[in-house]
């Protein structure tokens, strides 16, 4: 049971690390609207945050998955558990933040580029245990990686 909620844990925060990317680049209009600030300072801010979100997010998972999924096979699992709690979370996100404003409907070039987010970023969490994982069994098992 205990591995079993690590294994929620670490998708529920892969699904975050795209989920406010996805957000932050989708809401940009709203954000010009409801922040002031011009669309050019909304999207350099919003630029900032997604790579440094991706980075903090990357080194952060690659130690949690290292530790807390134990060299098992059953963590490839969270490749596939994170989009339910995406889904989940952008549900809530359009429930009690709906877009009333026509103004800040997003580009459709936003759509595909969260389109390609999406289908990429299964990728990327399996490239991320592969490596967590196998770094922590060569640990274990006394091999060194040359």
């Amino acid at each position: 049971m205990n591995y079993f909620i690590k294994i929620n844990v670490v998708s529920l925060l892969y699904a975050l690390m795209i989920l406010v990317p996805v957000e932050l680049m989708v809401n940009g209009h709203r954000l010009t609207r409801l922040t002031g600030w011009e669309m050019e300072m909304v999207m350099n801010v919003s630029g900032f945050l997604i790579v440094a979100i991706l980075l903090m997010g990357t080194v952060f998972l690659y130690f949690l998955t290292g530790k807390w999924m134990e060299g098992r096979r059953a963590s490839y699992w969270t490749a596939v558990l994170w989009f339910p709690y995406f889904l989940l979370f952008t549900y809530i996100i359009a429930t009690f933040f709906p877009t009333t404003y026509g103004g800040d409907a997003p580009n459709p070039a936003a759509g595909l580029v969260m389109i390609g987010a999406l289908v990429t970023f299964p990728f990327y969490v399996l490239v991320m245990n592969f490596l967590s994982l196998g770094t922590d069994d060569h640990k274990k098992e006394g091999i060194k990686l040359e």
